[in-house]
């Protein structure tokens, strides 16, 4: 698939009210229940209507309400945290950096899931000249060890994923939603890249107490929950010498969804 392939969304997006980030930033989820979602782009043209209709607005910075993501991950030289997910451990953690592209900030992010599954994220800002190498950052590399099981020198580029987001937030502000499409991967290490196709990841982040407009809008949409990982799918698609066989079935499952075959090694 092309660049020029993929649906443009700026028409729809424009029936959406903006929000701002700073508004975006005060919106606090205290008991918030985080769900994935995987759907094609020609759907999301209908969710996004929807979601417009329902007074749901949309995250604009400048007059851009389509973001542009970057992020490497970082693994060990044995894939330990590609493994501990594949293998189901409950609580475990993710390493990468990420540059809004829009913007060039960048970051150093930590992820940890607990083993009630919940998943916390903690970051520092780095260079975006850092984004592949950040042994040189004092501060990034003590904010690493202070919050996660590794140290820099454990860690080595294993992944990148880009993509574009669009974020929505409801009427109420009690949940949030992002959505990513446009999904490019590329394996440093064995030097594959792919790509999702017309796929898209959406994920719902909101308050658990309060009734979701969007979770009746991807119902009536027949848009179905999953449990995906970008870098787990990514090292799935680009690395063959590892054991993938619970992912692949994630694999299998986008396949389906979107009625195409993905390039995989």
């Amino acid at each position: 698939m092309t660049e020029t392939d993929h649906i443009n969304f700026d028409a729809v997006l424009q029936k959406l009210e903006p929000i701002t980030l700073d508004e975006m930033d005060s919106i606090k989820l205290m008991n918030r229940i985080d769900s994935k979602f995987l759907t094609h782009e020609s759907v999301l043209v209908k969710v996004l209507e929807d979601a417009a209709a329902a007074g749901y607005r949309v995250l604009t910075i400048g007059d851009i309400r389509q973001a542009r993501y970057n992020s490497t991950y970082y693994d060990t030289a044995s894939y330990r945290m590609f493994r501990d997910h594949h293998n189901r451990r409950l609580v475990r953690q993710k390493v990468r950096t990420r540059i809004y592209l829009d913007s060039g900030d960048a970051f150093l992010e930590i992820k940890r899931k607990n083993n009630h599954g919940r998943t916390k994220k903690k970051r520092i800002g780095i260079p975006a000249s850092q984004m592949m190498d950040f042994s040189s950052n004092a501060d990034a590399c003590a904010y690493l060890q202070k919050h996660s099981w590794f140290t820099q020198s454990e860690l080595t580029p294993a992944a990148e994923t880009v993509f574009t987001r669009i974020t929505l937030v409801n009427p109420g502000k009690t949940e949030r939603l992002t959505i990513d499409s446009n999904l490019h991967f590329k394996n440093f290490r064995t030097g594959f890249s792919t790509t999702l196709e017309d796929t898209v990841i959406i994920e719902l982040k909101q308050d658990g107490r309060a009734y979701s407009p969007m979770r009746k809008i991807l119902l009536d949409n027949r848009v179905k929950p999953v449990r995906v990982s970008k870098y787990c799918i990514a090292v799935t698609l680009t690395e063959p010498s590892l054991t993938r066989g619970r992912f692949k079935v994630k694999v299998r499952r986008i396949e389906k969804e979107i009625s195409k075959k993905l390039i995989s090694v």
